[in-house]
């Protein structure tokens, strides 16, 4: 079962590495802004299936390998590795065709001698969807009652507190007993939901960027992305709310829970996170397939998107101090991304990471 759970896990992260590039914004490619009428560019696309080839016959090799070599006693340590050497690989091909787009886009000056225009609609933010704040109230509520469950019932958690468990869902880490110890798990929870909630707020306040010659098609998709991302996150919150409560009860009830629920629920909880992944990719993809391009028929016209490349370090790190948003669209995978010119966004990320780090220091 210990084996089972890694490959599935391992299953996942391939077919989300596998399929990125089809699922992004057709605009941009590898992280690389191509013009609306190149979407359909017949090397463009080829770049795509070679990398979709690529990373998952690499992955299947990498895998196959590991299975080979891997023994009962490396379980552990695969689990810990594999997904790295798995993202390694897809980012490696990443960075190949990011370039190659680049070389292209280059050689065949798709944005020389092109007035490039940035298109806003003022009103377009009393149509989006996104989740309000009050919303994202429900897991910080079953925070909160986890925290009042485990102090009322402290007298009747064990001494010492396990703090880690084994492939095989035994305890092979402990702490001694103490309110910090016992409330630790629902600290972090409660930690984990304010970065939710804030990570959902100023994505709602981060600007909504149309492209110039599909404005349709990027208005639709755009309000659909921040409101699928809302939803997924406000989905991701409750089930980390539910996993974090199970494992406060296992660690007061562990002798009334079996092995086998001990690895099934974290498996539940990574199918259920991967069908949410893939819901909201297939969401925002769909508006994306149903891309009419607003072109001029007898060519390409003068007027483009504007060309934003020189803010993406790599196509995937996002740095514009003109840009008040804190958060943006991703150009490799869906969702949102940080601007990490806005100090606030750091609060928001670091913040919490920095509280679980102290939390775990003290323990």
């Amino acid at each position: 079962m210990d084996v089972t759970l890694l490959f599935v896990s391992l299953a996942f992260l391939v077919v989300m590495q596998t399929i990125v590039p089809f699922i992004v914004k057709r605009t941009v490619v590898f992280g690389v802004t191509v013009p609306v009428e190149e979407v359909k560019n017949e090397e463009l696309r080829r770049y795509k299936k070679t990398y979709a080839a690529l990373t998952l016959s690499g992955s299947i090799i990498v895998i196959a390998l590991a299975i080979w070599f891997m023994r009962e006693e490396t379980i552990m340590l695969a689990a810990l590795f594999l997904p790295f050497v798995l993202l390694f690989l897809s980012l490696t091909l990443y960075f190949v065709f990011h370039m190659k787009v680049t070389k292209l886009k280059q050689e065949k000056s798709w944005f020389k001698n092109r007035k490039q225009v940035r298109v806003s609609e003022l009103n377009l933010r009393l149509k989006d969807e996104m989740l309000p704040w009050v919303i994202y109230l429900i897991p910080v509520i079953i925070t909160f009652g986890l925290l009042g469950f485990s102090v009322v019932n402290y007298a009747q958690f064990p001494d010492p507190i396990p703090t880690h468990w084994g492939p095989d869902g035994k305890p092979d880490a402990w702490t001694d007993k103490s309110y910090v110890s016992v409330l630790a798990l629902p600290m972090v929870l409660l930690v984990l939901n304010g970065m939710f909630l804030g990570i959902n707020e100023l994505t709602k306040l981060s600007g909504i960027k149309l492209s110039a010659r599909n404005v349709t098609a990027s208005r639709a998709r755009q309000l659909q992305l921040r409101k699928y991302s809302s939803w997924f996150l406000f989905f991701t919150a409750i089930l980390v709310s539910i996993l974090f409560t199970f494992l406060q009860f296992n660690t007061l009830y562990g002798d009334q829970i079996g092995d086998l629920v001990l690895v099934i629920v974290p498996l539940v909880f990574s199918i259920l996170m991967f069908i949410g992944a893939v819901f909201l990719a297939i969401k925002v993809g769909k508006r994306d397939s149903d891309f009419e391009l607003e072109l001029i028929e007898d060519g390409k016209g003068d007027t483009i998107n504007i060309d934003d490349d020189r803010y993406w370090k790599g196509g995937l790190i996002y740095f514009n101090r003109q840009d008040p948003s804190v958060f943006v669209e991703k150009r490799f995978g869906v969702g949102f991304t940080l601007n990490f010119a806005r100090p606030l966004g750091y609060a928001i990320i670091l913040g919490p990471l920095l509280l679980l780090l102290l939390i775990v220091a003290i323990l």
